[in-house]
């Protein structure tokens, strides 16, 4: 079976590519790293003209209306580059989100601006000192005549300080179970509080955002109340899938960066290429990341076909994607030597979006934990997100 993305999506593969090129690839992240948020905002804009931003949105919309894996070369792109942004959260998360359980209303207020690239979303879910197990989830939205009155405190939340509108994990009632937990739509006022948190990926902010009394219409509310647990489930399924997709894109640019580094690195009179330690090294970084890309490809194919397994080959690659691309970006450090471990060179950017992956929604055991349930080697009692 082909698992092979068609002309057209490598045709738009070579537009995007192309594109970013034309802007330095990772020296839009560099200039974010400094504060300097110009470029990002150009590409964003830029990104949104090619149709970028449309690609899995309905027609009816203002969008492509294509499927998960449309958006396979555009995340691979991305991940290439480094691009700092939530276009990971708001297309591959939110969208799909929106698109199945969305009111009409909400369909028409945020969908052709996600379309247009002029509304971004992010995922509020994480507490303090807390993890993602729907008993640790404390936020409240408190029902108050047609509006929810939202008290709590999210944290790590990705790029809090620059998206439009959070899809914020809440408990609508008293519970330590799965049932009471929902999920609404908060647009940012000035209301929240948002402090900046440190992070090992510089080309990511993370906040930590405070909800006193904040009121949202309960027309915020996205699918049944109570419910939002599995709502959120089925979203994380887009979201892997995608963020695999991602690190295809790094790992792929971090081989291509040893292997040119091989070539033209001289030691004992010839290319360091040619030694074995480093050949093999190489040779080992290109099987993984072809293994990657294959899982990857067929876990989008089996989300967009509605496979029986697609938890199972979701979750596989995904795991097996974070793995390999830590280890790829630490080989290309070793492979560069001291020079690849100062500021000028790419590789330590890499390593760090690739340690940040390593425990984003949960960490590589949780997600072989998923993989196991899927099969139906354990049971649902054995699986705690961590």
């Amino acid at each position: 079976m082909d698992f092979a993305l068609n002309e057209e999506q490598e045709m738009f593969r070579g537009y995007l590519r192309k594109y970013l090129d034309e802007f330095g690839q990772t020296k839009i992240a560099r200039e974010f790293i400094k504060g300097n948020s110009k470029g990002l905002d150009k590409t964003r804009t830029g990104l949104a003209e090619l149709g970028a931003t449309a690609i899995n949105i309905s027609e009816e919309y203002g969008g492509l209306g294509l499927g998960p894996v449309d958006l396979v070369p555009f995340f691979e792109e991305i991940g290439r580059s480094l691009l700092p942004g939530v276009y990971l959260e708001t297309m591959a998360f939110v969208v799909p989100l929106l698109e199945k359980y969305g009111t009409k209303k909400q369909k028409e207020k945020y969908l052709p601006e996600i379309a247009s690239g002029e509304r971004s979303f992010t995922l509020a879910w994480l507490e303090p000192k807390k993890g993602y197990n729907p008993n640790e989830i404390a936020c409240s939205a408190n029902q108050e005549g047609d509006s929810f009155v939202i008290n709590g405190v999210k944290e790590l939340v990705p790029h809090g300080d620059l998206a439009d509108t959070y899809l914020l994990v809440v408990r609508t009632y008293d519970s330590s179970e799965r049932e009471g937990v929902s999920l609404v739509l908060v647009d940012q006022t000035e209301e929240m509080e948002i402090r900046m948190q440190k992070c090992v990926d510089e080309t990511k902010h993370l906040s930590e955002i405070t909800f006193d009394h904040v009121n949202i219409s309960k027309q915020q509310l996205l699918g049944p109340i109570h419910h939002g647990w599995s709502i959120l489930q089925e979203g994380l399924l887009y979201l892997n899938a995608a963020l695999s997709s991602m690190m295809v894109g790094g790992i792929d640019k971090v081989v291509e960066m040893s292997t040119e580094y091989a070539k033209i690195r001289e030691q004992f009179g010839q290319p360091i290429g040619r030694f074995q330690a480093v050949k093999h090294t190489i040779v080992d970084m290109k099987l993984e990341l072809e293994t990657s890309r294959s899982l990857s490809y067929y876990a989008s194919w089996s989300l967009e076909n509605e496979e029986e397994d697609r938890e199972a080959s979701i979750y596989s690659a995904r795991s097996f994607a974070t793995d390999a691309y830590i280890r790829a970006a630490s080989h290309n450090i070793q492979i560069h030597g001291g020079v690849g471990f100062t500021e000028e060179m790419d590789c330590h950017l890499h390593l760090k979006r690739a340690r940040y992956f390593e425990n984003y929604l949960g960490s590589v055991t949780y997600y072989n934990e998923q993989i196991a349930k899927a099969l139906h080697w354990i049971g649902e009692e054995y699986i705690f997100v961590k």
